[in-house]
């Protein structure tokens, strides 16, 4: 999409234009649920996670002042992704490795998230959360390396290494 449209989009949204926010949800959505579902592994969990998404994005559109919108929609969907795992963490505490070993489970079984699961959910559910989080950041949100060390507040090397490794482990345990 051009990026005037996009502007134009976002300041009818600014305004209140209810068409523009439909449009919004329009052009983010798709996009915005993969960067969910690659992270949780679950299609509910990820339609919840996009709900809350837009209607933060409806609270705080107001706040956006230029640049990257993609990056903005992002960093505002990781911080929900990550208040999603503070709040299991509470719920659950082995979440590590009890969360894993579930996951990998329930990836393993096409019945759990209505036949979505493939090899690649299996082995990102193997990921760290934070290594996972970067590839679909790059890949799903098609952020670049430089917004995504930005947004996370860490060198671009670092950013880059993990990425790199994450992949590396991906190709392994894909064979």
């Amino acid at each position: 999409m051009p990026q005037q449209d996009l502007e134009r989009i976002i300041k009818g949204c600014k305004a209140g234009d209810e068409g523009c926010f439909s449009r919004l949800v329009d052009i983010y959505a798709k996009r915005c649920f993969g960067y969910f579902f690659r992270l949780t592994g679950n299609r509910e969990t990820s339609e919840d996670l996009l709900s809350e998404l837009f209607v933060k994005l409806v609270e705080k559109i107001g706040t956006y002042r230029g640049g990257s919108f993609d990056g903005w929609v992002f960093a505002m969907a990781s911080n929900i992704f990550y208040d999603h795992l503070r709040a299991k963490q509470r719920r659950a505490k082995l979440m590590d490795e009890q969360e894993r070993r579930v996951r990998s489970q329930a990836a393993g079984s096409s019945e759990h998230d209505g036949g979505w699961t493939d090899e690649l959910q299996v082995a990102l559910g193997k990921l760290d959360d934070d290594v996972r989080e970067l590839i679909m950041m790059r890949y799903y949100s098609q952020l670049s390396f430089k917004e995504m060390s930005r947004l996370r507040g860490e060198p671009i090397g670092t950013t880059l290494s993990k990425v790199h490794r994450g992949l590396n482990k991906l190709r392994e345990m894909m064979g």
